[in-house]
């Protein structure tokens, strides 16, 4: 027999490991991401007792392909539009909570005399949760419905975005080992462009292809295509300087936003599920019991900080955002854990070889205590305010309520029609001139080489010329024109001739930039004429503006991309119960919309609605029942609800939850349910029980037997066909079906008289 490569041994080991920690972790109830890490500790090279690893850099490779899919599966979970709605709250709220770990972190470090790079990486670890365990722990104690749960999410959200800019910059700060004022703005520029470049082709693109090909993606195609798609994402992030993971990400994030994710995500998560679990074993396979008894007073330390420095700051960010002081401390408890994506950032660290080997262990015993301390976190939420609340002076009452419910947040505060116009303006700018920079580079890289060196002469420099500026061209026109008649464009012309001068000089501005672009792609090509080509290039701008063929180009593209992006939104609003409108008024009178399932064995199964009485008993509004594709909108008390209903309710956070308690309260089982299964059996007709003569209609076996004839013996044969109106003989064999009880009671059936219902 051949010997077995180390690779399927080692991978073999750490799954049947984690296969039987996890296991006990579930029955313990605690997290699974917590048993890996255990796992890891067993398998790995630091437990004696146990056998190890023989190649641990082949596991290390395994996690590195876990990263990668973690961040594929998170990137799918995620939304740029959905960033743009969390808004204002889960923006600043994270900012400040952030912030303040990442400083802390730093100064927690530097006061413990470690280096820079240790201390910066440090608080980088100290400033992520861990959405993992937070949406596991609010799944397992029923609070994902309540409005500090949302608010939590959606600061998971800018998080991991956050996370991801992290990343970029400390992968650039390792290399440097200085942050330069110019090199901070380049790798955020470049971070940037290449984000906004791969969001905006990749919408064009890839919802379009999707759905040309649907009919030839079933689930394995789309999972390969979807993987192909991820890992082709992370070679191009790769080759062109920023981390797998980002890649990763983005390609998740771009697919987030088609039809299609919902069946990609369920696709996926096994994969996610195997290489996540490979990479939570490799971080606990650096477990260093040594290190942790040598640095102990150091996990104890870091420990205290992020359960004191999360909560309080994560408390005052939300509160800062306008939250009531009880959303904002039952927000900060919830966040009180470290998680995933520190160790990512451990693992970039030791890749790059800029921490020292202590604080990877460290890390991840600070994570392990503050996982197993959340659920008692979020369970103490409510004591610790009513602590709170009693020492929060009575002046201080808009604290308790927050400003964005009591009315502050919702004074006029509306910008002006130039604030309006100049934000849209500069925004569009911002894009068509990525988007034009990023077709220049392309030109620049691929075609100029290929037609140069076939032409190489003016003729073949013009051709280039002409061949990138009709690319850009559908770029150029919206650039320049776009917002030229909208509304507060219309009423800055009409109010004064000062705001004609402001809005004459903001088109100059755009056809300016307009020109340098072209200006971009002539220079490089005819470096001796520059006068003239600023001329040229005003010139080309004026025929892209008036041109009715670039104009048409640039509607078709604008429209296909807008289709791809809103497509999703759009099919989701269709099928909602309640349009974002009215769920936006509602969320201003303090009460939220939500869908509750009817499970199969619910109390409330078969019951009507005025004998629930949801509004009286809960406090909630029942505004839409839905039932398979059938919708009963404001439906009346007559109405029953069934298994596997959706009830669309109305009300606040404590009725809903509320509401979810009773509907999910179970029908009493009974203690001894007897179990009865089909048997097959044999009855010969005999004088003693007068059917012969009679037909199985006649005998109508199924109402008055409960069983039914399957098959008739007659001479020593089985009747080839029989139906309803077959008449029976003295010696037919009766093959009957059904339960025990019933078959055996057959002939006792028929020798009684019929019963007086029976038909």
């Amino acid at each position: 027999m051949g010997h077995l490569p180390h690779f399927i041994s080692d991978l073999g080991l750490i799954l049947v490991t984690a296969g039987v920690v996890t296991i006990i972790f579930k029955w313990l109830r605690q997290p699974v991401v917590l048993g890996y890490i255990v796992a890891g500790f067993l398998a790995g090279p630091n437990f004696v007792f146990f056998p190890s690893v023989g190649e641990e850099a082949v596991i290390s490779v395994w996690g590195e392909i876990g990263v990668i899919f973690l961040l594929f599966a998170l990137g799918l979970e995620f939304s740029f539009k959905k960033l743009v709605r969390v808004g204002a709250t889960a923006s600043i709220a994270t900012l400040v909570n952030m912030g303040s770990m990442i400083a802390i972190g730093y100064l927690v470090g530097y006061l413990l005399g470690w280096s820079s790079m240790n201390s910066i990486f440090l608080g980088g670890m100290l400033s992520m949760s861990s959405t993992t365990i937070i949406i596991k722990a609010f799944n397992d104690m029923g609070m994902e419905k309540k409005k500090f749960a949302h608010i939590v999410f959606a600061m998971l959200i800018v998080e991991d975005l956050a996370a991801i800019l992290m990343m970029v910059l400390l992968s650039t700060f390792a290399v440097s080992q200085h942050f330069h004022g110019k090199e901070l703005f380049a790798s955020l520029l470049k971070l940037v462009f290449f984000m906004l470049i791969w969001f905006i082709v990749g919408i064009y693109l890839l919802p379009t292809l999707l759905k040309k090909f649907n009919r030839y993606l079933n689930g394995e195609t789309l999972l390969i295509v979807a993987t192909g798609l991820c890992l082709g994402m992370v070679i191009f992030a790769s080759s062109v300087g920023f981390s797998a993971a980002l890649g990763a990400f983005v390609m998740g994030s771009i697919l987030a936003e088609t039809v299609e994710v919902k069946r990609i995500e369920h696709l996926v998560e096994p994969l996610k599920n195997f290489f996540g679990a490979v990479f939570f074993v490799s971080v606990g396979m650096m477990l260093d019991p040594r290190m942790l008894i040598e640095h102990a007073w150091t996990v104890v330390l870091l420990t205290a900080v992020v359960l004191v420095g999360r909560v309080v700051f994560a408390t005052l960010g939300v509160s800062a955002s306008g939250q009531s002081l009880q959303v904002a401390v039952e927000s900060g408890m919830s966040l009180a854990q470290i998680g995933e994506f520190s160790f990512i950032i451990a693992t970039l660290g030791v890749s790059l070889g800029v921490i020292d080997g202590f604080l990877y262990p460290v890390i991840v015993a600070v994570s392990i205590i503050t996982t197993f301390t959340t659920p008692y976190c979020i369970n103490a939420s409510g004591k610790v305010y009513g602590i709170v609340e009693k020492r929060v002076p009575a002046k201080w009452g808009r604290l308790l309520k927050g400003y964005a419910s009591s009315g502050y947040a919702t004074t006029v505060n509306r910008s002006s029609d130039w604030n309006v116009l100049l934000r849209q303006v500069l925004r569009l700018v911002a894009i068509y001139t990525c988007l034009c920079l990023a077709v220049i580079f392309l030109s620049a890289e691929f075609l100029r080489p290929v037609i140069l060196a076939r032409v190489p002469s003016f003729w073949g420099s013009l051709l280039v010329a002409v061949v990138t500026i009709l690319a850009i061209a559908p770029f150029l026109r919206p650039m320049i024109v776009r917002k030229n008649k909208s509304p507060e464009f219309k009423r800055l012309w009409t109010d004064s001739r000062l705001n004609r001068s402001g809005l004459l000089t903001l088109t100059a501005f755009r056809i300016l930039v307009s020109a340098m672009l072209v200006l971009a792609v002539l220079t490089p090509l005819f470096p001796h004429t520059t006068a003239v080509l600023f001329i040229v290039a005003l010139l080309v701008v004026v025929g892209v503006i008036y041109s009715q063929v670039v104009k048409r180009q640039s509607r078709k593209l604008e429209q296909r991309f807008f289709e791809n992006l809103n497509l999703k939104e759009m099919l989701e609003e269709q099928s909602a119960p309640v349009d974002r409108k009215t769920r936006q008024d509602l969320l201003d009178k303090d009460l939220r919309v939500e869908e509750v399932e009817i499970a199969q064995n619910s109390a409330v199964i078969g019951k009507t609605l005025r004998e629930l009485d949801f509004k009286q008993s809960v406090g909630v509004n029942i505004v839409s029942i839905i039932r398979g594709a059938e919708k009963v909108n404001i439906p009346d008390g007559n109405e029953r609800l069934y298994p596997l209903d959706k009830i669309v309710v109305v009300g606040s956070d404590e009725e809903i939850q509320e509401c979810m308690k009773r509907v999910e309260k179970y029908r009493t089982a009974r203690h001894a349910e007897a179990v009865h299964h089909i048997v097959l059996s044999q009855y010969v007709i005999e004088a003693r029980v007068p059917l012969a003569g009679k037909t199985i209609r006649e005998l109508n076996t199924r109402e008055r037997a409960e069983c039914m004839i399957i098959g008739i013996d007659r001479k020593g044969h089985s009747l080839a066909s029989f139906d309803a109106d077959t008449a029976l003989e003295n010696g037919d064999v009766l093959w009957l079906a059904g339960e025990k009880d019933a078959v055996d009671a057959f002939g006792k059936v028929y020798a009684a008289p019929p019963r007086p219902d029976a038909r």
